[in-house]
């Protein structure tokens, strides 16, 4: 996330047990007729969550400390009780510009409570709590009450995907998505992502996070790991060790007749040297002039002569999106140039990450540019 990648806001954020637990639990609930002047809104320490059902009626729930549990909060706000601060993404490259006018994620958007004697159980929920510890659902957001019980969903709603088997593994396939409401409930989806009515109770699957749930908050997609799982995939140091025996190999491009090398960082830019891949055909060459269309960024493969876009050829570097540590099969997703292994790269292009109210569509993980063409991705092939 450039310019700024530190602090809490960051591209991603590791979760350690705190030096003292700062969870909340539910305790009591009641029903008020001014919620903005109960004693629970308007105490500072006190966690409470405040659904509006009407003007004058309002039903409190009241939540005491949990010393088992840590809670994490995550949000677009800069405020204090936000531990990791979202931003939209932006497709493509980040750079910092292009940032959107208004922003589709919520200030306080969800929070995550963490075992502390077992770590490995960390439960989302919708929404997160304000500086004064509250969660205000307004008049107009979706809620509804079972027995005593009462629950509602966001404005643009968090959605989760747990993988289907594993993350990691000859059997690694996405979910499919899910809702999770406030009090940590989960539904099938909306109509659209903001419709009134609540989706459909969903028995057998819990918010406890997985290792490869996706978590999506309307403007950003967060990828959760665990510490089990992060074991079986492959070290940055291991990806570097494959672009390295790429390079070992000499590849050359067949017009220019020079010597290709994969950069390790997509930053590291060398002309004479960089990479380049035909997105139809897979082909890999250097940088030349031969078979480019005039009035067109289409270019004739001269190995196959088949017409299609080029684009420079980049490793993506980041491990925790890696569902293997296959040898050096590379394929590459289509448009943005970014290669990684055969079962990552048709892992993500079979991921269908929400898109707009009620889409869905395909992203490269590496820097979130929406795939074109279909399967997505192109199978290199090196000279």
């Amino acid at each position: 996330m450039p310019p700024v990648d530190k602090g809490r806001r960051r591209s991603k954020f590791v979760l350690y047990k705190r030096p003292v637990a700062n969870g909340v639990k539910r305790s009591k609930h009641y029903v008020v007729k001014t919620p903005h002047s109960t004693q629970a809104i308007l105490d500072a320490e006190q966690h409470s969550i405040s659904y509006t059902l009407s003007r004058n009626q309002a039903v409190i729930v009241e939540y005491m400390p949990d010393e088992d549990t840590d809670m994490f909060q995550i949000g677009r706000s800069s405020e204090s009780p936000i531990d990791f601060v979202i931003m939209d993404t932006m497709a493509g490259e980040k750079s910092g510009e292009g940032k959107p006018l208004a922003s589709t994620i919520s200030r306080f958007a969800c929070r995550i409570l963490c075992e502390r004697e077992n770590p490995s159980i960390a439960r989302i929920y919708a929404a997160g709590f304000d500086s004064s510890r509250n969660i205000f659902l307004g008049e107009k957001a979706t809620k509804w009450q079972d027995g005593h019980e009462i629950d509602g969903l966001t404005t643009n709603g968090v959605l989760i995907m747990h993988p289907a088997s594993h993350f990691c593994g000859d059997d690694s396939r996405p979910g499919d998505w899910k809702e999770v409401s406030v009090g940590g409930g989960i539904f099938t989806l909306r109509d659209s992502r903001s419709a009134q009515q609540k989706g459909n109770s969903v028995d057998g699957v819990t918010n406890v996070l997985q290792d490869g749930t996706l978590i999506d908050l309307c403007g950003a997609t967060l990828l959760w790991r665990s510490a089990e799982g992060l074991k079986n995939s492959p070290t940055k140091e291991y990806l570097e060790e494959l672009v390295d025996k790429v390079n070992a190999g000499r590849p050359v491009c067949p017009v220019g007749l020079n010597t290709l090398v994969i950069p390790r960082r997509s930053g590291l830019d060398n002309d004479k040297q960089q990479p380049y891949v035909y997105l139809t055909c897979g082909h890999v060459q250097g940088h030349h002039d031969w078979g480019q269309e005039k009035d067109s960024n289409g270019r004739t493969c001269p190995m196959c002569l088949k017409t299609g876009k080029v684009v420079k050829l980049k490793m993506g570097i980041e491990a925790a999106f890696y569902v293997d540590s296959g040898p050096p099969s590379f394929f590459a997703f289509n448009p943005c140039g970014h290669m990684a292994t055969e079962k990552t790269v048709k892992f993500w292009a079979s991921v269908s990450i929400p898109h707009g109210t009620n889409g869905f569509e395909a992203f490269c993980p590496f820097c979130a540019t929406l795939l074109e063409g279909h399967p997505g991705y192109v199978k290199l092939i090196f000279n």
